[in-house]
């Protein structure tokens, strides 16, 4: 059976990476809106309840709009923006998060994309929280720098108009409010918001976060290599997942494996661990796309899922 795919919002820049990925698919009619009709509210709501599924690449306030035009209980929605990531009435969408999401995101009709900065962070704890070897308390720092692409369209025209004149590492989000944190705290096991320091760098796509750790603080002080194992043991046990976790190299102090730009195009993460058992410190590193995983690969991820099809239709990697 040939599904019908509507994307809202398709002519953003997620809304476009979905559907170049789903190019060519033959179980797939994307239908589309007519240009001129795109703030048309009835044809949007004739379009979202003529689906099968309906992908939103929308900001908060008009993703919400776009769920209660849906009159009908058939179609299904992946909603790509902030508004229900928190929502209990809504399945997360990072299906490696923990084994059984996919089987969740296979059974919902509402399913909230997972943000790209979350992502890093939620797959770099869990499985160190689920394994007993950071507690839920643990004051976490996270850092990162992504692509321009995550800002959006004005963001991605802004930086190239201006060519080499932008700054190449622009800090944001210092009031500590950023729109992620609740996500963030909700997935990752963690009973305290992170503190999060996002940077933006001149590049376009791609993204490398990192989660330092001073193990001191814990009670049994774990080793680099538990905590490689944590993290390798809880990734092998998840089917059909795009989450990779790099060999552990003791004493290892610098890799080319950490540029932001390594899995652009894919749908990939890699994790990464660094430590020093001596001082009781490490790093945790996660490598992927923010357009990719971080947005519109993940949406086609669950998108496979809830069709029923092979996760990795139509993703690289």
């Amino acid at each position: 059976m040939v599904a019908k795919i509507f994307i809202d919002g398709e002519a953003g820049t997620t809304g476009l990476q979905i559907r170049e990925r789903l190019a060519g698919r033959r179980d797939l009619d994307v239908i589309s809106i007519a240009h001129d009709k795109r703030k048309d509210l009835d044809e949007r709501k004739r379009l979202l309840n003529a689906a099968d599924v309906a992908i939103l690449c929308l900001p908060d306030d008009a993703a919400k709009q776009s769920v209660s035009l849906i009159e009908n209980d058939t179609t299904k929605v992946i909603d790509a923006s902030t508004a229900y990531r928190v929502d209990p009435d809504w399945t997360y969408g990072f299906a490696e998060m923990e084994p059984g999401q996919t089987e969740a995101i296979a059974k919902a009709r509402r399913v909230a994309n997972p943000g790209c900065w979350p992502q890093g962070l939620i797959a770099s704890l869990r499985p160190l929280i689920e394994a007993r070897l950071l507690p839920g308390d643990y004051p976490v720092s996270y850092h990162g720098i992504s692509g321009y692409s995550g800002g959006g369209r004005q963001m991605i025209e802004d930086y190239e108009a201006a060519g080499t004149t932008p700054s190449q590492f622009m800090p944001y989000g210092l009031s500590f409010k950023h729109k992620h944190l609740p996500e963030m705290q909700a997935y990752s096991g963690l009973n305290r918001a992170p503190l999060f320091e996002p940077v933006v760098g001149n590049f376009a796509q791609g993204m490398t976060n990192s989660v330092p750790l001073h193990l001191d603080m814990v009670a049994e002080i774990p080793t680099g290599k538990d905590l490689h194992a944590a993290l390798a043991d809880y990734y092998a046990a998840i089917s059909d997942g795009f989450v990779r976790v790099a060999p552990y190299e003791a004493g290892l102090a610098k890799t080319a494996a950490l540029d932001p730009q390594t899995h652009n195009g894919t749908n990939v993460m890699t994790l990464h661990v660094f430590a020093n058992d001596e001082t009781a410190q490490a790093v945790i590193v996660s490598v992927y796309d923010n357009l990719g995983k971080g947005a519109s690969g993940a949406a086609v991820q669950n998108l496979n899922i809830m069709l029923g099809v092979d996760p990795r239709e139509s993703l690289e990697g």
